[in-house]
């Protein structure tokens, strides 16, 4: 009998439970898919701020991604949070060999501002990971840390950016464009065949606390189910866009909310 469709998050934990390997196994649930995880680090953290990051050990976070691959193999990974080198290089190690989707959240600030990955762990996931990622899903901002030049400012820019995020070894880039200003958020898919836009209100909300996390999960859910990559990047924002929308009927916390993950469940 064929397993279910199954994902698989590495990353780290939020105590608050709306970005991280929560909000990324609420995204896989909302969209149908089994969720299984592999926890990187352990952050104290609530919708004002991040208290406290602690790392796992590098063998520790292997012994997960081992154990999940063996018994439940993913239809696609998503990476997340990292926040030391040594522990880029244990996801790089342990993923070699997988020939399934990975998506790629260099994450690198928290909502709050607070920093989540060191310089040098930046220069590790470069070297180490980029080269696994079939869809990188940056900000304006983290793309402008990853390539070391100052933020895209126009679409030009944005595209160019992604293209050479695409040299440094990714096959297809989201330049996300929730950071941007304008009444529109526009996410910018960047593959060797050109750049779709993809385009949605922006919504009036200060509860935008794990975005980028959900879509990089809800990516990865959609390649898991099937999707080729455009497809995949289509839904997925839809979808957030539909978290988004529906944030502030949870009313949770007295900082930035998390997005509403069950918008099409909860009634």
């Amino acid at each position: 009998m064929k397993q279910h469709a199954s994902a698989l998050t590495i990353a780290g934990s939020d105590s608050g439970g709306g970005a991280g390997i929560q909000a990324d196994l609420k995204t896989f649930s909302a969209l149908g898919v089994y969720g299984t995880s592999a926890i990187t680090a352990i952050t104290a953290q609530n919708t004002r701020g991040v208290f406290a990051v602690e790392a796992l050990s590098p063998g520790v976070l292997s012994a997960q991604i081992a154990a999940v691959l063996e018994d439940i193999p993913p239809q696609a990974i998503k990476i997340g949070m990292l926040a030391a080198p040594e522990i880029v290089g244990a996801v790089a190690d342990a993923i070699e060999g997988y020939d399934g989707p990975v998506v790629l959240d260099p994450v690198m600030v928290a909502k709050s501002g607070d920093a989540l990955l060191s310089g040098i762990a930046e220069a590790a996931l470069i070297e180490k990971l980029l080269p696994h990622a079939d869809v990188l899903t940056p900000n304006l901002s983290e793309a402008a840390r990853l390539l070391g030049c100052d933020e895209a400012r126009d679409p030009e820019e944005t595209d160019a950016q992604g293209r050479a995020l695409l040299g440094l070894g990714a096959r297809a880039v989201v330049m996300k464009g929730g950071h941007a200003k304008g009444p529109t958020c526009i996410d910018r898919l960047v593959t060797t065949s050109g750049t779709v836009a993809m385009e949605r209100p922006r919504i009036a909300t200060r509860n935008t606390h794990g975005t980028g996390c959900s879509l990089s999960s809800a990516i990865a859910a959609e390649l898991a189910k099937g999707a080729d990559v455009k497809q995949a990047v289509r839904r997925a924002q839809a979808w957030l866009h539909g978290a988004i929308c529906a944030a502030d009927r949870l009313n949770i916390g007295s900082g930035h909310g998390p997005v509403h993950h069950f918008h099409e469940i909860w009634r």
